[in-house]
């Protein structure tokens, strides 16, 4: 994963911005409306001067603008900037064309990943394995079965068989993220504990919970850089 430094240090900037609680609290008050400075002192109860100094953070590190009013020209109000607050985030990963889950077996949380994709964003998703089992593990068919999702039993493939070079590649164990090499280098790394080494009910149910969890938290970063 790459990472641009010009935004990096742009979001630092903000995040610092917003490490007081004076100047969250200034921010919670603007993302309902709008207010003048003298307005905002009155609301949160601080003098004047402190609060012309949070703002003129807030406006330097661009997460504030400052108008006047169409009314009294006298007066200034301020106003939140959504787009800055929604810069905050990590940027999106764009170009995406598939998401393809890969585990050591692929019987098990490769092909629940995989699912839960599919269901979460209705976008190409595949598995595959460094070591791929002949079928996959029942109780991964169950765990499925208890979440309304569909897995194929004998649906598991070598890693060579599936991977394209413009997927996505993450790597849903340990294993397979340390032995992924040459062309088909894992782009990301969930450190999913293998629940068939404790082969229990319980071990898969925790297993497809913390999927489900990982998928969540992919998925906003994919779909808003556009699934192609």
């Amino acid at each position: 994963m790459s990472f641009e430094m010009d935004s990096l240090a742009a979001r630092a900037r903000r995040h610092a911005a917003l490490g007081d609680p004076a100047r969250l609290a200034i921010v919670d008050a603007l993302t309902v409306g709008d207010a003048s400075p003298g307005e905002i002192a009155r609301a949160l109860d601080l003098p004047t001067n402190l609060v012309a100094h949070h703002v003129k953070v807030l406006i330097d590190a661009g997460l504030v603008v400052k108008g006047r009013s169409e009314g009294d020209r006298r007066r200034t109000y301020l106003r939140l900037r959504p787009a800055a607050l929604a810069a905050l985030a990590a940027p999106p990963l764009t170009g995406v064309e598939r998401v393809v889950f890969v585990c050591t077996h692929n019987s098990a949380r490769s092909p629940l990943a995989a699912a839960l994709w599919k269901r979460r964003t209705h976008g190409a998703a595949a598995s595959a394995g460094t070591k791929p089992a002949a079928r996959v593990h029942p109780r991964a068919l169950a765990v499925a079965r208890r979440h309304g999702l569909d897995l194929d039993p004998a649906g598991t493939a070598h890693v060579d068989d599936v991977v394209r070079a413009d997927d996505l590649v993450v790597a849903v164990c340990d294993h397979a993220h340390e032995n992924l090499g040459g062309p088909v280098r894992p782009h990301l790394h969930w450190s999913v504990p293998d629940p068939a080494r404790l082969d229990t009910d319980a071990a898969f149910d925790a297993a497809y919970a913390e999927l489900a969890d990982r998928v969540d938290r992919l998925a906003p970063a994919v779909t808003a850089g556009g699934i192609r």
